[in-house]
């Protein structure tokens, strides 16, 4: 059996941050992780799934009291932001609606999109709807990231790639992958590509060096 941990979760609470930041007591817990769910999962509904696709590759929730501050990280800011802040304030009027609260929307660009893992991985999953030639796309990936600064980039595809009858899998790499080394800065995501043959599954992790280089 495999004895696979998620790179990140791994490393959660010794180099990496949480994704949501507050404290809550025991009764309404439940109700705030829910409501970053909510939050996570429209983001990504309205900015990932369809047109204009802005890259949005993390969201980070923090709570004070009365507010709910909503951190995006994206490759194409001026989507998000819109002429003039207007789809900002457009945005922020949604989450509002969704729940229920004060909400104020910020916004980080991602300077080296081919050095993130889930941006990395939603360029291999768009080239796949377009059908075009999986093992060039992703070699073609794995190279753009080495190039970008990446000690190692290690991309896998599993479905009925190719419009195959049979689903395999598929997997393509360069440089290293320390993954059981706490020290090495690995960024790892999942993507998922909706072909007419059926969804494919993209597993990508990248291998930044090691944390303060």
């Amino acid at each position: 059996m495999g004895q696979k941990t998620h790179p990140i979760g791994f490393r959660v609470g010794i180099t990496e941050g949480w994704k949501s930041r507050w404290y809550a007591p025991k009764a309404s817990f439940g109700e705030f992780l829910v409501e970053d769910e909510k939050i996570r999962r429209f983001i990504d509904g309205k900015f990932n799934k369809q047109p204009p696709y802005a890259g949005v590759s993390k969201v980070e929730v923090e709570r004070t009291r009365d507010e709910v501050k909503v951190t995006l990280h994206t490759a194409r800011p001026g989507v998000v932001i819109g002429a003039k802040g207007a789809e900002v304030d457009k945005l922020k009027e949604m989450l509002e609606d969704l729940i229920d609260r004060r909400i104020g929307v910020n916004i980080i660009e991602i300077r080296e999109p081919d050095l993130d893992a889930k941006l990395v991985g939603m360029a291999v999953a768009e080239q796949l709807r377009k059908r075009a030639s999986f093992r060039r796309v992703m070699k073609m990936r794995c190279e753009a990231a080495m190039t970008a600064g990446a000690k190692g980039v290690k991309i896998i595809c599993s479905g009925r790639l190719g419009g195959a009858e049979l689903a395999r899998t598929e997997s393509q790499m360069l440089g290293a992958i320390p993954l059981s080394t706490l020290q090495s800065q690995v960024d790892y995501a999942i993507t998922h590509a909706t072909t007419t043959a059926g969804v494919i599954g993209i597993k990508v992790w990248i291998y930044r060096g090691r944390y303060g280089e």
